[in-house]
C-alpha cells in the first residue's frame, strides 16, 4: 500500500486535524514541496508538532522522512501517468470522442506500468506454483474475483481446474486446502488483515498452501507473508474515484500474464488440447465471416454443396 493510500485512509477515517492534513496533502501532492512545514501548518490550521503526530500514526519517525518518501512517490506517480487523472480521468463536460480518447490512453498507460513492475522470475515462480497444484483457488471480493473467472475459464480451456473462493466459503475453502494446493489472492490495497481476502493468510501459511499474491506497490500485509506478489499498477485512490479502470486492467493483464506462461510451458500438447475442445464443443458454431471461419468449417460447406 502506497502512502498516499494510506493517507486517504486517514482522510476517510477521522474528522479531526488528521483530516485537514491528509486532504491538504492528497490535494497538494503535486506542489507539496514547494510548502514548507510551517507553511502546511498554516494552511491546515494545526501545528508542527500535530504534523509529527501525523506522521508517526503513518509509521514515519517524523515529518521530515514523510516527506521524503511522499515526494518520492508523487514524483514516480507523475513520471509514469500522463495528464489523465485515474481517479477522475473524464469530466462532466467530455464529450463520447474525449470519453473514448480517455479511457483508452489510460488503460493504455495502466497495462505498460504493470508490465515495467513484472519480474519475470516472480512470474516464473508463480507459474510453477499454479502448474504442480491439485486445485487453484482465486480468493478476492468484487470486482476481483471477477475478473478471476476470466481467468479460470482461461485455464480451465488448458486442463486446469480453478475455483473462485465466493463470499461466505472463502474461510471454509481456505482451511481444506493442503500443501499440493495453490491460493491466488488478489487485493488492491492488501493492507487489513482482518478484510477479505487477507484473514485467510495465517490459515492458508499453517496449511502449507503455496501463495501467489496480487496486490498494489509499497509494504502492506499481502507483501509482508507472501514471498510471490505481483505488482498492481497503482495510482488510483482507494475511494475517491469513478470507477477502477486502471486497477482492473491492471489485473487482467497479470492474470492473462500467468496465464500465458502456464500455457508456454507445453506449448504445443494445450495448443492441440485447446482446439480440440473448442472443435468438440463447439462443432455447431458458424461464422458468416470468410475470415473467421476455421479450416474445418470450409470443408463441411465445399462437402454440402
Amino acid at each position: 500500500m502506497y502512502i498516499f493510500q494510506k493517507i486517504e485512509e486517514l482522510s476517510i477515517q477521522y474528522t479531526d486535524a488528521r483530516k485537514n492534513i491528509a486532504e491538504f496533502l492528497l490535494n497538494e501532492r503535486s506542489h507539496v514541496k514547494n510548502y514548507s512545514m510551517q507553511q502546511i501548518a498554516d494552511l491546515t490550521f494545526t501545528s508542527k508538532p500535530t504534523l509529527v503526530r501525523f506522521s508517526q500514526n503513518l509509521g514515519f519517525t517524523g515529518w521530515t522522512e514523510l516527506m521524503k518518501d511522499f515526494l518520492s512517490e508523487c514524483h514516480y506517480q507523475e513520471t509514469h501517468f500522463s495528464e489523465i487523472d485515474p481517479n477522475m480521468p473524464f469530466l462532466q463536460v467530455d464529450n463520447a470522442d474525449e470519453i473514448i480518447h480517455k479511457i483508452c490512453h489510460l488503460q493504455i498507460e495502466s497495462l505498460k506500468d504493470t508490465a515495467e513492475l513484472m519480474e519475470s522470475a516472480t512470474v516464473e515462480e508463480a507459474g510453477h506454483m499454479l502448474l504442480s497444484s491439485r486445485h487453484i483457488v482465486v480468493f478476492g471480493i468484487s470486482p476481483n474475483n471477477i475478473l478471476g473467472e476470466l481467468f479460470k475459464r482461461k485455464m480451465e480451456s488448458i486442463g486446469h481446474l480453478v475455483y473462485i473462493a465466493n463470499m461466505g466459503e472463502s474461510g471454509m475453502i481456505a482451511n481444506s486446502l493442503t500443501e499440493k494446493d495453490c491460493a491466488v489472492l488478489i487485493s488492491y490495497s492488501g493492507n487489513n488483515e482482518n478484510r477479505e481476502p487477507m484473514r485467510y493468510i495465517k490459515a492458508l501459511k499453517e496449511n502449507n498452501v503455496k501463495l501467489v499474491g496480487i496486490t498494489s506497490g509499497g509494504n502492506n500485509y499481502i507483501r509482508e507473508n507472501i514471498r510471490c506478489v505481483l505488482t498492481i499498477s497503482t495510482h488510483e485512490r482507494l475511494f475517491t474515484k469513478i470507477s477502477g479502470f486502471a486497477t482492473e486492467e491492471s489485473i487482467n493483464f497479470i492474470l492473462n500474464i500467468l496465464f500465458a506462461y502456464c500455457f508456454s510451458q507445453n506449448y504445443m500438447q494445450n495448443y492441440n488440447h485447446k482446439i480440440n475442445n473448442s472443435i468438440a464443443l463447439e462443432k455447431n458454431r458458424r461464422a458468416s465471416i470468410n475470415e473467421m471461419k476455421e479450416e474445418i468449417q470450409y470443408y463441411d460447406e465445399q462437402e454440402n454443396k
